[in-house]
């Protein structure tokens, strides 16, 4: 890839990835209650569902999922239940949101699981790929390198984005700050994930 293109999908994908969505809640309450270590389970489960859907759009197969009304509609139900569900748990319950850790870790499956759930039931990044890879690819050279190049770009700012956010959640709650203050984060959280649905929902 010319270096100039390669640079726009690099900042235009770090943008979108950076920017704190339900997945980056999800991996924060991770660190919180795990360690952001062990929270490196859950980071490797939303990057791999981002990989999933970069390897759809590369293969073009995002193009008909978005074409049937049916499959696309149950995608986007699954992701909109599974956020209210995950809002819920963060303003209500006391094992949702983020909490000071207890001793109890959850395993490492879990942890992978949760994370690639709540990225996976998340469109945008089916509709991201789908949209934004094509304007990107070269059809007058080869076209696995330039995938291969773009792919694991996207998994490796993947990474980097949620260690931070699961490394800011361990720190939320290593002792340094009350939990009053962490209770009302859930809430601002809870909202936001609610909301992440709402829009979900319109889509």
């Amino acid at each position: 890839m010319e270096l100039g293109i390669y640079l726009v999908f690099f900042f235009t994908t770090a943008v979108v990835i950076f920017v704190p969505g339900p997945a980056a809640i999800a991996i924060a309450a991770q660190g919180a209650g795990n360690g952001h270590k062990r929270a490196a389970f859950g980071t490797l489960g939303v990057a791999s569902a981002n990989a999933v859907y970069f390897a759809l759009s590369a293969m073009g197969i995002a193009s008909l999922l978005i074409a049937s009304t049916f499959v696309f509609s149950v995608i986007k139900w699954v992701g909109v239940a599974y956020l209210v569900y995950l809002g819920l748990s963060a303003i209500f319950s006391k094992t949702g949101g983020i909490q000071f850790p207890t001793g109890k870790l959850q395993s490492a499956v879990s942890l992978f699981g949760k994370g690639f759930l709540v990225e996976f039931a998340n469109p945008k990044a089916l509709l991201y790929f789908a949209a934004i890879l094509p304007q990107f690819l070269d059809v007058s050279k080869p076209i696995l390198p330039q995938i291969l190049l773009m792919g694991g770009t996207t998994v490796v700012l993947d990474l980097i984005a949620y260690s931070l956010y699961a490394y800011a959640g361990d720190r939320l709650t290593s002792g340094q700050v009350k939990e009053w203050i962490v209770r009302l984060i859930n809430r601002v959280a809870g909202g936001a994930l609610l909301l992440a649905g709402a829009r979900m929902a319109t889509v």
